[in-house]
């Protein structure tokens, strides 16, 4: 085995000592001056790796022999241990994985949120180590075949039996298995105890004997029935979320003269199994579909009520002041300006579920600072052999130490850099994209230019058109939390190959790989699209995707285009619109969602939220859409203009 002195390059292997956890689940160590991040490995153990991929600011490792093992080491079950990524400690015992969740957390909160030695209690064990997941969503190779894809090689792994999944899940993926080639993306759902199950999308195969296309399904938490529809967020593991909601029932000590409100109820799962224990539950969620599902999951409820809006919107409107107030926002985090207007109504007592230690710990910092003590933190494993893990953080009003307006000074001084002028403009474009820019000037629109500094980096489990709705969102909002009126226009794009994302190249040597790959073949291309308007914190969020047909490169326009520079910050290492490259020999859809700014659905999105344009203003000839576009035909279809 030959050890290197230096990482160069993939395949070189090197001899570590391993010194600590990394964000995603990986052990650290440092080597020839760089971080490198090791799969498979655990603090304290020495272990030759061998490079998986050299980024600009670390290495990606795996390890490929023990030579001083950690005691907390165990076989991992799974064949496919190390190639899906999907689990990152499986090599791991049950009970070392619950410690070190529990740092992981405690770390988090004094680290993110300035917490002082707080109060996280032991791992609540989940009921099955594997078993447990009642959703998967699988990329599809071009044989038909269904597995997941190496976060770092971005190579397909075939899947016959994944054991996080239940045999309701793996049931459905032997029948599936070799007969979706009419897809690139499928997500199945099984009820763990109702038998129900869904499968997205509609598939025709004669061989497939399962029904699928279903739109919604039911699962069940704790013996109460939840119909879910498809594009519904839901809990893969039903029994840890029912341990969650008993943590949140017995710790917030819920009486029968209670109001509670639940914020981001999504179907209404703890709305509905927290209602019979208080006087009444008003429940927010922001989308019409979950709301749907919730109104008819809550049955004959009748002191349960539901309230479609953004919880950061409605909260400012209550009708009522609650007692109590649960939040579980998504991975992102709440709005500041949902944790100003809970800190105004002052409820008594605050239960915080999340699923992200770091978004937790900065709001949990809000709260306390506004007058909020933070009496428990309670981890429970939802996602075991994971690095993730679930939090109810029980907080009750104390000492109100800063004043809102103080409050949201200190807040708006944590989010990233950006400036104004002191006029502020009409319109921010949150995005330093040279094409962007140019489209807005085609459009004839006056308005500044502030980028959105913000991580990149995919959410597990998202899909690539979640990911850039998400990324545009977050980029809008951060911009508009600086700005006192005026409309905030954020944009992200990715290029999807095989049902995958893919970023832009961290070298020339990456993007003529990129290149060579793409050359020939045809994908998409997604851009998420957000306006935000600044006084009020309305946004519309959309997202669009395009179909792209390169033309067969050769070796020297490839080494010609690289030489250029133009690949070094474009996803998948290629401009449409590129003069001298030239790559697209045909495309479908919107061809400026392409370049990275759908600018038809943009204008709907800026008169939507009140923007005047120009008496006489129409959409320029240099980017006037054809009939093909997806927003073109949408107005064709319902009549309008």
């Amino acid at each position: 085995m030959e050890i290197s002195e230096r990482i160069k390059q993939q395949g070189d292997r090197a001899t570590l000592t391993l010194t600590s956890w990394g964000r995603l689940g990986e052990a650290m160590a440092e080597f020839d001056g760089q971080n490198v991040f090791v799969a498979g490995g655990i603090p304290g153990e020495r272990v030759v790796v061998e490079v998986v991929k050299v980024h600009r600011k670390y290495v990606s490792a795996k390890v490929v022999q023990v030579l001083e093992a950690s005691p907390d080491r165990v076989e991992p079950p799974c064949p496919y241990y190390g190639e899906c990524t999907g689990c990152q400690w499986q090599h791991l015992s049950y009970e070392a994985q619950l410690r070190i969740k529990q740092e992981k957390v405690f770390d988090a909160l004094q680290r993110v949120g300035d917490l002082v030695n707080p109060n996280v209690v032991a791992v609540n064990p989940s009921f099955d180590q594997y078993g447990y997941r009642n959703h998967a969503r699988f990329t599809i190779n071009k044989e038909g075949s269904l597995g997941f894809v190496n976060r770092e090689t971005r190579q397909f792994v075939r899947i016959e039996k994944c054991l996080l999944m239940h045999d309701g899940v793996n049931t459905l993926l032997e029948d599936l298995q070799d007969n979706c080639a009419e897809t690139t993306q499928l997500s199945i759902r099984a009820g763990k105890y109702s038998g129900d199950f869904l499968i997205q999308p509609y598939l025709v195969h004669p061989n497939i004997s399962v029904t699928t296309g279903q739109k919604k399904y039911t699962e069940s938490i704790d013996g109460q029935d939840f119909l879910v529809s498809s594009p519904s967020f839901f809990q893969v593991n039903v029994d840890q979320a029912a341990a969650a909601a008993n943590v949140v029932k017995d710790r917030l000590q819920l009486t029968a003269d209670d109001v509670l409100l639940d914020a981001y109820t999504g179907v209404g799962t703890f709305a509905i199994m927290l209602a019979p224990f208080v006087k009444k539950v008003i429940a927010v969620e922001e989308s019409s579909a979950a709301v749907a599902d919730a109104k008819q999951n809550a049955g004959d409820l009748d002191n349960l009520f539901f309230v479609l809006g953004r919880t950061e919107d409605v909260l400012r409107n209550l009708p009522e002041t609650p007692d109590v107030v649960v939040l579980d926002p998504p991975r992102s985090g709440c709005q500041i300006r949902a944790l100003e207007s809970l800190i105004e109504m002052a409820p008594s007592r605050v239960a915080y579920i999340s699923c992200d230690a770091e978004t937790l710990g900065r709001d949990l910092k809000v709260l306390c600072q506004g007058g909020y003590k933070l009496d428990e933190v309670a981890p429970l494993d939802m996602f075991p052999q994971t690095h993730h893990v679930e939090c109810v953080a029980l907080l009750s009003r104390g000492h109100q130490e800063l004043g809102v307006a103080e409050l949201a000074s200190e807040a708006e001084s944590e989010l990233p850099d950006v400036t104004t002028g002191q006029d502020t403009p009409g319109i921010t474009l949150a995005s330093a994209s040279p094409r962007r820019q140019e489209l807005m000037d085609i459009l004839g629109l006056s308005f500044a230019v502030t980028p959105a500094n913000l991580s990149e980096d995919p959410v597990a489990g998202e899909t690539p058109v979640e990911m850039v709705r998400r990324l545009s969102l977050e980029k809008a909002q951060a911009v508009a939390a600086n700005l006192d009126s005026g409309l905030v226009i954020g944009a992200d794009s990715t290029v999807v190959f095989e049902g995958q994302a893919v970023g832009k190249p961290v070298d020339d040597d990456d993007a003529r790989r990129m290149l060579h790959e793409f050359s020939g073949t045809t994908h998409h291309v997604s851009t998420g699209l957000t306006v935000v308007d600044a006084a009020s914190g309305r946004s519309i969020s959309d997202a669009m995707t395009s179909q792209i047909t390169l033309r067969h490169l050769t070796d020297q326009e490839i080494d010609a285009s690289i030489a250029s520079g133009v690949p070094r910050d474009k996803a998948g290492a290629y401009a449409v619109q590129d003069p001298e490259l030239r790559p697209a020999a045909d495309w479908e859809g919107c061809y400026n969602n392409i370049v990275g700014l759908p600018v038809c659905r943009l204008v709907e999105m800026l008169q939507e939220l009140g923007y005047q344009f120009p008496d006489g203003w129409s959409m320029p000839d240099d980017i006037t859409c054809d009939d093909e576009c997806p927003t073109v035909m949408a107005r064709q279809t319902d009549g309008t203009p």
